[in-house]
This record gives C-alpha cells, structure tokens and sequence, in this order.
C-alpha cells in the first residue's frame, strides 16, 4: 500500500496536539483532585474522572505511537511494516472518545478541544469516530459506570 507521508505528518501533528491538551487536562484535574482521588467510584466522580482523561490520553498516544512507527518503516523502505503500523495506527483509539463517557460535566475546554481535533480526523480513522466524538460531547452529564447495571446491560446494544 502506497502512504502519503504529508498526509500522515498532518494527522500525527493534530494527534500531537490532542494529545498535549489532554494532558494539560489531566495536570488541572489533579490539581483539583489529586493524581489518583479514590472513593465515590459514580459516573462524574472524580475518580471516574481522572480515569477517563487518562484513557483519551493512552488511547491517542497509542494511535500517535503506530503512526510514527509506520511513518518511520515508510522512511525505511520497510512497506510491509508500514502497512501494518499505519493499518494499526488508522484504529479507532481505545478510550477515545469513550473516557469521555466517564467524566464530571461541563468537560474543560482542553477535552473539548481535543476531542473535537479527533473528530475532525474522521477520514483517517477506520471507524465512524466523529459520531462517537459528536455523541460523547452531546452527554449533559457523565454515563459511565451506569447506576443500574442490569438496566444497562438491558439497553446496551449488541
């Protein structure tokens, strides 16, 4: 498979600054909370919270790692570890945009913005992620974990 290393470079550098502003995120939320607040383990606690700004964060470093990985096969002449990094690479970030579900409300602006650079990468991603993004950001308040898990289990689509 033939790889647009511009298009590539395009894509790592908006994961980049996804990425840094999650992170910025996360460096306010423990501020506010403490790095590992234990306890209330409810949707939007703040448990739940630093668990779900930590997820967006693994999930797009993850997705950033496979494609510089893949960027540099492409660089290498490597293409059969190119297509496979960047095949990786193109996955929906695990956590992303679903740590989002866990979240205290309103979310701060670096999540936002962050997830609303995910979602502009909609093209790159091998799912539907900009619906995901649209429907986390769309939440008035955190989901999860739910109340009720037989109800959850119940309405959770196969």
């Amino acid at each position: 498979m033939i790889h647009d290393l511009g298009e590539l470079g395009r894509v790592g550098r908006a994961l980049n600054e996804a990425l840094e502003l999650f992170e910025g995120e996360r460096r306010r939320l423990e501020e506010l909370h403490g790095p590992a607040p234990y306890g209330d383990s409810s949707a939007g606690s703040p448990m739940q919270t630093m668990h779900g700004i930590g997820e967006l964060s693994r999930g797009v470093q993850d997705a950033l790692k496979y494609l510089a990985l893949g960027a540099g096969y492409i660089a290498f002449g490597l293409d059969k570890r190119a297509d496979h990094a960047v095949s990786m690479a193109r996955r929906t970030p695990v956590g992303v945009p679903s740590g989002v579900d866990r979240m205290k409300r309103p979310l701060g602006e670096g999540t936002v913005r962050g997830l609303e650079m995910i979602r502009d990468l909609d093209d790159f991603f091998s799912d539907d992620i900009g619906l995901a993004v649209e429907v986390a950001l769309s939440a008035p308040e955190a989901t999860y974990p739910p109340s009720d898990w037989s109800v959850y289990h119940r309405e959770r689509p196969s």
